[in-house]
């Protein structure tokens, strides 16, 4: 098992005190606040790190930004199409998903991501008033 350097900590008390699926330009920013001499280079290092030793999870969303998640265990995401905001979907994880694909298409199937996308509650709260 690797240590977990300083770097590492900092980053990802970063990543679990924003609680949003946070890009590496969301985490650098809440870094900077109290550590600004760690460079957005080294954050990204760090949390590839992190999610290649399943600490974190690389989320996989249609926004094309790389995300992170504090959550590591399969789940799926929603993501307001309003305000953007990235929410986890608490619902059973269909794994037999993948072994469809694969014997329909003969293929090797690791993982699946679904991102479900609409207006959040608070977004249609916000457009009745």
């Amino acid at each position: 098992m690797q240590r977990n350097t300083v770097q590492q900590q900092i980053v990802l008390d970063a990543l679990k005190k924003l609680h949003t699926h946070p890009t590496v330009e969301e985490i650098h920013t809440e870094i900077q606040k109290e550590h600004s001499a760690i460079s957005k280079p080294t954050i990204y290092r760090n949390l590839r790190k992190l999610a290649a030793n399943g600490i974190i999870r690389q989320a996989s969303l249609p926004d094309g930004y790389e995300r992170y998640d504090e959550r590591t265990d399969h789940h799926y995401h929603f993501k307001c199409t309003n305000c953007g905001g990235i929410l986890d979907v608490d619902i059973q994880y269909i794994a037999d998903i993948n072994d469809s694909v694969q014997l329909k298409y003969g293929i090797s199937v690791d993982k699946h991501d679904v991102v479900f996308s609409g207006i959040c509650k608070k977004c249609k709260t916000q457009k009745r008033k």
